[in-house]
């Protein structure tokens, strides 16, 4: 069975294209126009064991944020395509990343019910950008695209932190981590792992 999604999606803003295959080996090539979001998205890869290709193209002359946020859409749909009918999978993954002084925890149901819970990043970092690209507030806004169409009942926390890129790293780690464990094939499961039969 390949779990391989490929989505493209172009609007005035923006044209993303992402292809992924969820048992991949973590080899992600990534151009979004924003640096830090490149480097946030190929942690993302290769820390939840993705194949990962996402070409973005969008009005970062004017902002990071439609570039930032769309690519999160198409990545999470991209995802959702993957999972197929997510017969024989974990559902339920989380992880904990630290991160030098920062601690970070993610947890994921595939549950198809979008919910997104983001806490802890310091108020004080909101107008804060990082590497003069990334605008910190962003990593909120991606979860809850990601979760969203992904369709997966997300919930990430920072206990605690100083420096912003760690904070925001530690959490597309920690997702990604649980991603990759949520999603992965457990022999124990002949179907879709729901007293429902369907997820």
């Amino acid at each position: 069975m390949t779990r391989v999604g490929k989505v493209e999606r172009t609007t005035k803003e923006s044209s993303i294209r992402v292809e992924l295959d969820l048992d991949g080996t973590g080899q992600v090539e990534v151009t979004t126009g924003v640096p830090f979001y490149d480097h946030m998205l190929n942690s993302f890869g290769v820390h939840g064991s993705l194949d990962l290709r996402i070409e973005a193209r969008g009005d970062v002359h004017i902002d990071a944020h439609h570039t930032v946020e769309d690519t999160a859409i198409v990545l999470g749909q991209a995802i959702r395509e993957a999972l197929g009918d997510k017969a024989g999978i974990r559902r339920f993954g989380d992880a904990w990343i630290p991160m030098d002084e920062t601690l970070a925890h993610a947890a994921i149901d595939v549950s198809g019910r979008p919910y997104c819970v983001q806490l802890g990043e310091p108020e004080e970092f909101n107008t804060f950008t990082i590497g003069g690209n990334y605008p910190f507030v962003l990593t909120r806004h991606v979860f809850e695209s990601l979760s969203f169409h992904a369709q997966l009942a997300l919930h990430v926390r920072v206990l605690h932190g100083r420096d912003p890129h760690h904070i925001a790293e530690a959490q597309y780690k920690a997702v990604a981590r649980a991603l990759r464990a949520a999603t992965e094939p457990d022999p124990r499961v002949g179907g879709v792992p729901s007293t429902k039969g369907v997820l």
